[in-house]
């Protein structure tokens, strides 16, 4: 099992493939995607499909499908990432006991918030114009009146 923070990396970086990648929101396909991450294409399916049901990406089907953006990168902050995939599929009921209950689920309640409010801070836009400024190149020029 990943942990929260390997799921909320890889969301992270297959989010930000697609925005950088998706010329004026073509899809993007799971084989580039994984291509480009160096992420293995099964191990990345399910986070693609959390992500999905999340409606931060949309599944396109066909032999040109992909994911495109389920909104523009302006309006994902990366605490909707997060809580897209933090906390999905977690087995919770197996974690129980006095200890767990008392000391680490609190723990872990309180980091949680610590990291939503941080997260809240940044746009996957904010992103994507860091990976300009540190000198990436998008694939293709956006058409005039086209945003991410």
């Amino acid at each position: 099992m990943h942990s929260v923070r390997d799921r909320t990396t890889t969301a992270l970086i297959i989010m930000l493939d697609v925005a950088f990648h998706s010329p004026a929101g073509q899809p993007v396909s799971t084989m580039d995607i994984a291509a480009r991450t160096g992420l293995a294409r099964r191990g990345i399916e399910p986070t693609l499909q959390a992500l999905a049901r999340s409606g931060l990406l949309r599944g396109v089907r066909g032999p040109h499908g992909g994911y495109r953006l389920g909104h523009p990168a302006r309006e994902i902050l990366l605490a909707d990432i997060y809580r897209a995939t933090a906390h999905d599929d977690i087995p919770t009921e197996r974690r129980r006991g006095t200890l767990f209950n008392t000391v680490v689920r609190p723990f872990m309640d309180q980091m949680d918030g610590i990291l939503t409010r941080e997260y809240s801070k940044v746009t996957l836009h904010d992103f994507v114009r860091q990976a300009e400024t540190r000198g990436l190149q998008r694939p293709a020029t956006d058409p005039p009146g086209f945003s991410i």
